[in-house]
This record gives structure tokens, C-alpha cells and sequence, in this order.
């Protein structure tokens, strides 16, 4: 059966499409997004600043940091190189990948599809299928970026 899902929608300042899905973000949303998949890479740690996050947002948004506004930004074009390839290798590619996978799977959560339960054994949240007993999804993994890892200036 075919059933016809939501598209995700917090607000619309932001729009990411795949296929036929277009998901629209408001600002805080997608900025928190683009810092959490850049934080799941291990390309930053927790906790940017507003002009860092200003940065992230350009990169995932026009796939570069055409002027920076913070130390993020220069760092990222300073490693360019490590950063880009093979679409499926580059940075880009990953955060919007886990930007628009993390929207997904909570439109999947919000229509009743999906359910988030706590794995003691994985220490952290797994989304599971109620319809399948339970039984947790698998997501394919990410690479990691912390060879090229993003440490604040006051922290070097």
C-alpha cells in the first residue's frame, strides 16, 4: 500500500527537497540541525557561537563559506580540501544528509510510524517500528570528519 506521508515543516526559511519530500525549516530549527549533524560527524564540538553557526548554515546551505564570520568558516576553507571529493564523501553531502535525515525520521515519529525508546546497551535513543514488535531501525552510519575537527581559537 502506497500511503501518501507529511512533509516535514517547522517554518519556512529554510527548504531542503529529495525526490518528491520537500521539508521546510524555520531558522533555529535548521541551524540546530546543521550543528547537531556537524557535531554526529565530529566535525565541531558542542556548544557554537551565533557567528559560528552562521558559518555552518552557509556551508550546508550554498555547499561553501564564501565569506566567513567567524573562525569556523576560515577553518573551513582553509581545509577545503579534506572537506570536499566524491559527493558522497564530502562534508556537505553528510550534513545535509543527516539534517534531512533527522527531519525524516521525526515526521516518521510524529505520524505514529516510528517511536524513540532509550537503549541502555547503546547508551543513547534508537528509533524503533511499533508495528515490528519493536524493532529498531538501522541507520547507516556516517563517517568521521575529526581529522579535520574544528577547535575554537580560545581553546588551541
Amino acid at each position: 500500500m502506497n500511503e501518501i506521508r507529511g512533509d516535514y515543516d517547522s517554518g519556512d526559511e529554510f527548504v531542503l527537497e529529495y525526490g518528491e519530500l520537500r521539508f521546510t525549516f524555520n531558522e533555529r530549527d535548521f541551524e540546530e540541525r546543521c550543528e547537531q549533524a556537524a557535531v554526529r560527524l565530529g566535525f565541531v564540538g558542542t556548544g557554537l557561537g551565533a557567528e559560528e553557526r552562521e558559518d555552518l548554515v552557509n556551508l550546508v546551505v550554498n555547499g561553501e563559506v564564501s565569506q566567513s564570520a567567524s573562525a569556523l568558516g576560515e577553518h573551513v576553507n582553509e581545509c577545503w580540501h579534506q572537506l570536499t571529493g566524491p559527493s558522497e564523501r564530502s562534508l556537505v553531502h553528510w550534513l545535509r544528509r543527516l539534517v534531512f535525515r533527522g527531519a525524516w525520521l521525526d515526521q516518521r515519529v510524529k505520524e505514529g510510524e516510528l517511536d524513540i525508546r532509550w537503549d541502555s546497551d547503546l547508551g543513547g535513543f534508537r528509533y524503533i517500528q511499533p508495528t515490528r514488535g519493536g524493532e529498531p531501525i538501522q541507520l547507516q552510519s556516517e563517517p568521521s570528519w575529526g581529522r579535520v575537527v574544528y577547535i575554537p581559537r580560545e581553546h588551541h
